[in-house]
């Protein structure tokens, strides 16, 4: 069984699943693949209006990345390689010329709460809770999550949600706008509902209205930002308290 699945549906949606559900749903080097797999079909192809992204399951749409992977990763140098190289896919995500969107069908944790964040629109599952929760494993957002929080909701907001490094309800986070709706009867088909209207509006005018967008970036330098972040990340990540914390977190000790 294939570790994602990419489906071009006939609404114009795009929707890459990431199918680990055993390992819920975590990024590891393969996925990362899939993601720059995945993009290069959106930006090519425009029958393709909308890139969704999903979890396969109901229990997680992504907890990050793969700690069994990527915890044999101790140096700074050796972090760096994998953080910046999903730090340039989320900016990809980012800055793709069509409207992107998280479809949350269940918990998102750290890095899985960064991909929803790279997405122009977030949606989700009544009940579940969100968390950027790397602060608890003594180090930042390392794929750039941080810079594109900031960019989607009040800095005062972002700050607290960042620093905290906990677990939120999804009510909480639809109030501070970084979840634009919540479904209560779930189909795994969500998207179609919430994108209905820009579904109907012709893929240029999507295009250039991203176009402005990310104009809007490039002069705030937001790529920069994020390889920056992930640079910060990756000076804690070799630190003997971050390497403790995520032995504890994987041994629940």
């Amino acid at each position: 069984m294939s570790e994602y699945e990419i489906t071009l549906k006939r609404s114009g949606v795009l929707q890459f699943k990431i199918n680990r559900p055993n390992k819920r749903n975590a990024v590891n080097y393969n996925i990362m693949k899939g993601f720059e797999e995945v993009l290069e079909q959106a930006e090519k192809d425009d029958s393709v209006k909308v890139l969704a992204f999903t979890g396969s399951g109901e229990e997680a749409f992504c907890s990050g990345g793969d700690l069994d992977e990527f915890h044999a990763l101790i140096t700074a140098e050796q972090a760096y390689g994998m953080l910046a190289t999903m730090s340039k896919v989320l900016y990809r995500i980012a800055s793709l010329n069509k409207p992107t969107i998280a479809v949350l069908n269940g918990t998102a944790v750290g890095g899985g709460c960064e991909i929803a964040a790279a997405c122009d629109f977030r949606i989700a599952k009544k009940g579940i809770r969100l968390g950027f929760i790397q602060g608890s494993l003594a180090i930042t957002t390392g794929w750039g999550g941080a810079s594109l929080l900031f960019e989607r909701i009040l800095s005062s907001h972002a700050l607290k949600i960042l620093s905290e490094a906990r677990m939120y309800d999804v009510r909480t986070l639809k109030e501070i706008d970084f979840i634009q709706e919540i479904y209560e009867d779930w189909t795994g088909e969500m998207e179609e509902a919430f994108l209905d209207s820009i579904l109907k509006t012709d893929i240029y005018v999507l295009k250039a209205y991203k176009k402005q967008l990310v104009s809007k970036w490039k002069q705030t330098k937001l790529e920069e930002r994020m390889l920056e972040e992930s640079r910060q990340c990756a000076v804690l990540w070799e630190k003997p308290v971050h390497h403790e914390a995520v032995s504890r977190f994987r041994t629940g000790k």
